[in-house]
């Protein structure tokens, strides 16, 4: 499987104007991070943040975790742990750290937080690399 950026991911691509746009940052040696501002169209219940947007964005900053490392992978297995609700307007911070990067599999954590360091979310992945 050949994995091409054409820069119209939903999370990070620039060039699709229904996505979120996301920019991510390394880190150290194993983490990597970006932050959101959710408004009102990515709300679930009045003023909270819909818990798949969260999901959605922790795994792609996991994803980026080893991307922007040139490891090529993808999901193959995610768990998300909404810990409270994230309020629309309130800016969130994710993370995301490579606990073992193996032969085939990239194993990492994910993490929301707000801005006083609250845990709105946490996930674990498994991702599967893709030969070039």
């Amino acid at each position: 499987m050949e994995l091409v950026d054409d820069q119209m991911c939903f999370v990070c691509g620039k060039k699709n104007p229904a996505g979120l746009q996301l920019d991510f940052e390394l880190v150290g040696e194993a983490e990597v991070r970006t932050s959101f501002l959710p408004t009102q169209q990515f709300q679930g219940f009045r003023d909270i943040v819909h818990g798949g947007i969260i999901a959605t964005i922790i795994d792609e900053v996991m994803v980026n975790g080893a991307w922007l490392r040139g490891v090529r992978a993808v999901t193959g297995r995610l768990d998300v742990r909404l810990k409270r609700p994230a309020r629309v307007g309130e800016r969130l911070y994710f993370t995301g750290r490579i606990l073992r990067d193996g032969g085939k599999t990239v194993d990492m954590e994910g993490r929301a937080t707000t801005a006083d360091g609250v845990i709105v979310a946490e996930g674990r992945g498994l991702l599967m690399k893709v030969d070039r």
